[in-house]
């Protein structure tokens, strides 16, 4: 398939041809201007700023705008239209036809609310709630009108606190569904999101359960005065419980339209009964109230109330305290419907700060007239017709919008009314199986298996029938779930990434971190097991999706900062200077397209992993990156892909080599397949592979080249934005079929599936085999450091490490003793050194041929005919041609390396790999010819594979303590 291109449906005018005659009728009017804007008579796609280029969703009623591409704007006219594989454009979704039928009439526009109905009102319903009609009387009875008033305020201020985190981050881009599991999850990661986003909804069900058993309570104390008795008082409260969340479970599938409208006479019946309190106080008390304990106000009564008076199991601060604060909840009430308000930047701070005001100050004023009027525990509730009232209507409000486990999605195109935690959980299936209860049904998508959920959950805890059991456990969850929003904002403060921009101001970092520490705090004070029980299910949770990694990006705040830590450790390993003891073999791997090359990214990746820097090089003529990563990522290798834009393969690998890494974390090692087919390309291909040693030397890189006799060169199809100068650069024998790929032009083409994973030889166990290491030059210890990190591999734990010296045949032990007793003072483990003075014999005259064979088309064999001095004048046109002279002044190397082949053959013929020194062709005197013919002739007709290594003469062992 194509490319999208910016255009949607119609060819840029860039793209072709100008024609002044129909200028009016350019297609560029219906993306990026009106008629009435053109005032030139140029036409051109440069575009004005405009909301399409930024907003993820379209308008109804009119197409979609798209910025240009760059490659739109900078390419001449005459030009292709279709962009380059490297170029990112922002393209939307292909357009219909004309023919299509198309929508006659625009989507409802959804209510929009303002900061008092859709937030201020909606928390404050939240807030009042159970606890405020049937415990509030009892803990001011324990704790005094003092204590409680500290109670009311220590809730306040970590909900205040937390209004301010929540407002900062709900205004920080737009909040779509989810509540607290949004905002945490867009801030600090799926990891965090994810675990607090279960507990949170697990908390907002159990809240369920809580209001339901406060309601039963209240019914059967009614019933109880009547001398109306089912059972037992327990028994009572569970099946009241039970009967009454069944039918608001039949409530909610029904539908929950009439919501949003009924809160106002929800707010209307609760602001009625808080008048009927006020009222009832204020009436003297008749003897039948004075006997039961209710007095007018009092000072005595009021100065004997003020101070606790601790009776019973919870009979302390704390206690009281876990049994209050889930009145103090619901603050978010607000921002889970960010979506639906007419100005969220506004809404959510202004709505939430109020609400929170306002309803401490109702709590105060309530305890304190309870204080005032009614004798310690002689109090009972004083329900009347307002409070039952108000029991059964903030019920079923909770069960419709404590946003817990259910959700209203109107789907009207892609703008979403309500979307509520579990759904917006399920959607994002980080964990198994919970998406099964994310399915919606109907027109409104309704979670109906998300409502049997909670009635489950809920139906549980209904069964405790004891609302002062129930509430602690709320606590414990909804102090869990605060204290991460705030350390949400708190860390996307201090990561100072450039996305962090709220629009609501008024908030503190460190407020917010001490908010989030005060959660915790109170948490262990509250109920310490109840803490532990919930810190365990978010590690647990937490490990879990660090351990599957979803493939998600949300832009979190965690995100922000692991590249912060990372940018600082880097600039600090700039005031550190390198020390051999710390040396590692930071690798850049010319693999070209990863995938192709799976074998040499695994052997790297054996070398690196955990330990060094790896990166995987490519020189292209058209850059993209991202299928290359995607490749590396699901094979597991940790490594970086860079792709350079070159025009030849030399020239791109010295960019690699000179602009590759960060400070020091760059690579100091590259590592390359041996080019199998030179012999048989261009001579200018292999010259330029000399050269690109040659320039890894003069860089000061060690240089490895890996050899497999059986090949390892993937190739699939041929793609033009591959640097020909791959091909056979890292070849074999072997060709593997590749994803099928769509021709779209007669010079690209584009892959449609995904790069396979193909096994190799490095990804199996390697036995009970040998590394046999050929240290025959000292190169600084690079070619006995690299088996060692490969022993400390799994694969390769079981090989055994033989190393290998040259020698004199009369001190042969003696040289033996001490190579060893210099490889044991490296403590790298190796036992087993053997020295080999044949290493030093000449060659089988066979041998000998053969590398003549081998070089003899490369020769330079003057006429002599003509001038004796034709033959250098070629030479220096063709400088990859090996002269007579070249070939004496390199004999002894030549010889060197033919014997060297018949040794490995020998002693290694059943070795798991060889690695041995490589040799260096000294630049201007050896040809490039003769020295790939050495590499070649030395790993030839090996049935291990060969690493070639040459450090950089710098030493990377040491047997010093500093």
């Amino acid at each position: 398939m194509e490319l999208p291109v910016a255009s949607d449906g119609v060819r840029p005018s860039s793209c072709r041809k100008p024609t002044p005659a129909r200028f009016e009728d350019s297609g560029f009017y219906q993306h990026y201007g009106d008629k009435s804007d053109a005032l030139t008579g140029y036409e051109t796609l440069d575009a004005p700023p405009h909301y399409d280029f930024y907003a993820n969703t379209e308008v109804w009623g009119r197409r979609r705008r798209f910025r240009p591409s760059l490659y739109q704007l900078h390419a001449k006219p005459e030009d292709d239209c279709r962009p380059p594989m490297y170029e990112e454009t922002t393209a939307g979704p292909t357009e219909s036809s004309d023919d299509e039928e198309e929508t006659t009439e625009p989507p409802p526009e959804p209510t929009r609310f303002g900061w008092v109905q859709g937030v201020m009102i909606r928390c404050m319903l939240n807030i009042w709630g159970v606890i405020l009609y049937l415990r509030l009387p009892w803990i001011t009875a324990q704790a005094g009108v003092g204590l409680t008033w500290v109670i009311i305020l220590l809730s306040s201020c970590i909900t205040g606190i937390t209004g301010l985190s929540t407002s900062a981050i709900a205004t920080n881009g737009k909040v779509k569904g989810g509540g607290t599991y949004f905002l945490i999850s867009r801030s600090l990661g799926p990891e965090l999101g994810g675990s607090i986003g279960l507990i949170f909804a697990f908390a907002n069900a159990v809240a369920v359960a809580m209001h339901t058993v406060g309601f039963a309570e209240t019914v059967t104390d009614l019933m109880s005065e009547h001398g109306a008795v089912m059972v037992d008082r327990i028994n009572n409260i569970r099946i009241i419980g039970i009967v009454t969340v069944t039918c608001l479970l039949g409530i909610s599938m029904a539908g929950m339209a009439w919501e949003s409208k009924a809160q106002i006479l929800f707010f209307l019946v609760i602001m009625v009964s808080f008048v009927n309190y006020i009222v009832g106080t204020i009436i003297p008390a008749s003897p039948e109230k004075q006997s039961k304990g209710f007095f007018s106000y009092r000072a005595d009564i009021f100065a004997a109330n003020f101070v606790p008076d601790w009776r019973g199991p919870e009979g302390s601060f704390f206690g009281m305290f876990s049994i209050f604060f889930p009145s103090a909840t619901g603050i978010l009430a607000g921002a889970n419907i960010s979506g639906d308000l007419k100005n969220p930047t506004v809404a959510i701070p202004r709505g939430t700060l109020m609400a929170i005001f306002w309803t401490t100050v109702s709590y105060l004023i309530i305890s304190a007239t309870i204080g005032a009027c009614v004798v310690r525990f002689a109090a009972r509730i004083l329900i009347s017709f307002h409070f039952i009232l108000f029991s059964c209507i903030l019920f079923i409000y909770l069960i419709f919008c404590s946003r817990s486990l259910c959700v209203q999605v109107y789907s009207i195109k892609l703008i979403n009314l309500i979307l509520f935690l579990l759904q917006c959980l399920c959607q994002d299936k980080l964990y198994p199986l919970i998406g099964f209860f994310g399915k919606g049904y109907g027109k409104n998508q309704e979670p109906i298996r998300g409502y049997l959920l909670a009635y489950i959950i809920a139906v549980c805890f209904i069964l405790i029938a004891e609302l002062n059991t129930i509430a602690p456990i709320i606590s414990n969850f909804f102090l869990c779930s605060y204290s991460l929003i705030n350390f949400s904002c708190f860390h996307a403060s201090v990561t100072n990434s450039p996305g962090w921009r709220p629009s609501f101001r008024f908030y503190s970092r460190w407020l917010s971190l001490l908010g989030a520490v005060c959660c915790v705090v109170i948490m262990f004070l509250l109920t310490w097991w109840a803490a532990l029980i919930a810190v365990g299910v978010v590690v647990f949770l937490l490990g879990y999706t660090l351990y599957k990694k979803p493939d998600v990006n949300w832009g979190s705040s965690v995100q922000a900062g692991s590249y912060s830590f990372a940018l600082n450790q880097c600039v600090g390993l700039n005031s550190v200077e390198d020390h051999v003891k710390n040396y590692r073999p930071q690798c850049l791997v010319l693999t070209g397209p990863p995938s192709r090359r799976p074998a040499l990214v695994d052997l790297v990746s054996c070398l690196t992993k955990s330990l060094s820097l790896m990166m995987c090089g490519n020189v292209v003529t058209e850059a993209n990156s991202s299928r290359h990563v995607s490749w590396l990522n699901q094979r597991k290798v940790r490594a970086f892909y860079r792709g350079v834009v070159a025009a030849d393969l030399r020239s791109g690998v010295n960019v690699l080599l000179q602009g590759s890494g960060l400070g020091r974390m760059k690579p100091n090692v590259v590592l390359m397949g041996f080019k199998s087919d030179w012999s048989r390309s261009s001579p200018e291909a292999a010259h330029s592979y000399i050269g690109i040693l040659h320039d890894a030397f003069d860089l000061q890189f060690g240089v490895c080249v890996l050899r497999m006799r059986e090949g390892f060169d993937v190739s699939p199809p041929r793609r033009s934005h591959v640097n020909p100068g791959f091909d056979g650069f890292l070849g074999g024998p072997e060709n593997i079929s590749a994803p099928s790929c769509i021709q779209t032009s007669a010079t690209s083409s584009v892959c449609i599936g995904p790069e396979p994973q193909l096994d190799s030889a490095f990804q199996k166990k390697q036995g009970k085999k040998t590394i046999d290491v050929y240290w025959l030059s000292d190169d600084g210890g690079l070619t006995l450091l690299l088996p060692y990190l490969l022993t400390r591999r799994r694969r390769w734990s079981s090989c055994k490490v033989r190393v290998f010296v040259g020698g004199d045949p009369d001190r042969k032990e003696e040289q033996r003793q001490e190579v060893l007793a210099l490889i044991k003072k490296f403590r790298l483990g190796f036992h087993d050194v053997e020295v080999l003075p044949d290493v030093y014999q000449n060659p089988q005259p066979e041998s000998v041929r053969r590398f003549q064979d081998l070089i003899g088309p490369f020769s330079v064999d003057p006429d002599p005919k003509q001038d004796p001095g034709s033959g250098l004048g070629r030479q220096q046109e063709e400088p990859w041609r090996i002269s007579q002279q070249d070939v004496e002044r390199n004999q002894a190397k030549t010889l060197r390396q033919i014997r060297l082949n018949e040794v490995l053959k020998d002693y290694s013929r059943d070795a798991a790999l060889i690695v041995i020194t490589m040799p260096v062709g000294r630049t201007g005197v050896c040809p490039s010819m003769l020295y790939l013919a050495w590499l070649d002739f030395l790993s030839r007709d090996l049935r291990p594979p060969v690493l070639l290594v040459r450090g950089n003469q710098e030493n990377v062992l040491t047997f010093y303590c500093q």
